[in-house]
């Protein structure tokens, strides 16, 4: 129902909002869309200071949630001013990245999920109520502008990125990957996990442990069994940040231990290399988590 109503919603938006649309030249690009609208100079002149204006030329195509200039105005004060400083061009251009999404996503595309990844990889929610579709904490307020390297949906609100912890205290936060957590000490891969990165953790929760044949993990855990206990948890490593859509797109992951899990999708089912993922895209700052319900034993 919420999809039905967004979907009428979001329809009526792009309708109301024609002139949008048509102030574009045929051959335009995501910045010329911006710069004929004449309602994102904030957000222009935020991309120029950022470096950003070429990478939105590109080729694409690129998927950019706008926030219109009263969007900007509803910051605090001295904000946008703040941003705009030499020295805060890294967090502004994070900010700005924040907004846009790899691919042509039209406004059916979007509403068909529940999660779309940045382009830093983090995650932005898609939802609706009876007021209309929302993404992150900013409602939809006009749908599927196109340009020749990309589509703009312009929002009320600019995205905040979240402030993301490590693997590590992601993981500790959770509190249900104690023995993960164990396992990762024992084997000395701690300080690997909580490094720059990125990484793709496939975590098995505690319960996913307790499946294993009684006493493997307390095997495990002594010190001379440390390179098997290595190589179980590389297995459930790899290297880069890999979403749930791109892992599937995929089909295999290799991981650190140098052997292949096979992804697959199924009756809406996700597994890896057998196991049942509980849930996917969880962020930290130095990579993705995917929870799954068994521990994977490499060949």
């Amino acid at each position: 129902m919420h999809i039905r109503i967004a979907t009428l919603t979001l329809a009526l938006l792009a309708v109301v909002d024609q002139g949008l649309a048509q102030s574009k030249p045929r051959s335009a690009d995501l910045v010329d869309v911006a710069v004929g609208a004449g309602s994102f100079k904030t957000l222009l002149a935020a991309a120029k200071a950022a470096g950003l204006v070429d990478a939105l030329r590109s080729e694409g195509p690129l998927t950019v949630f706008a926030p219109s200039d009263d969007a900007f105005a509803k910051l605090p004060k001295g904000t946008v001013e703040g941003l705009l400083e030499p020295a805060r061009r890294d967090q502004l251009a994070a900010i700005l990245r924040y907004h846009i999404v790899p691919g042509r996503l039209l406004a059916k595309d979007v509403l068909s999920r529940t999660r779309l990844a940045t382009l830093d990889g983090f995650a932005l929610t898609v939802g609706s109520d009876a007021h209309g579709a929302r993404i992150g904490e900013a409602r939809i307020v006009t749908t599927d502008v196109a340009a020749t390297n990309g589509v703009i949906h312009v929002i009320d609100s600019v995205l905040m990125p979240p402030r993301t912890v490590d693997l590590v205290a992601l993981a500790s936060r959770a509190g249900t990957f104690k023995t993960l957590l164990a396992a990762a000490e024992a084997a000395g891969l701690t300080a690997t996990l909580a490094s720059d990165g990125p990484f793709t953790v496939f975590a098995p929760t505690d319960e996913a442990f307790a499946k294993l044949p009684k006493g493997t993990v307390e095997t495990l855990l002594q010190p001379e069994n440390r390179d098997r206990l290595t190589a179980i948890l590389k297995h459930h490593v790899v290297a880069g940040r890999i979403d749930a859509r791109s892992a599937v797109g995929a089909g295999t992951a290799t991981t650190l231990n140098g052997s292949t899990l096979e992804i697959t999708l199924a009756n809406g089912r996700l597994t890896v290399g057998g196991a049942g993922v509980l849930a996917n895209d969880l962020l930290a700052s130095n990579g993705i988590a995917h929870v799954i319900d068994t521990v994977l034993l490499p060949r």
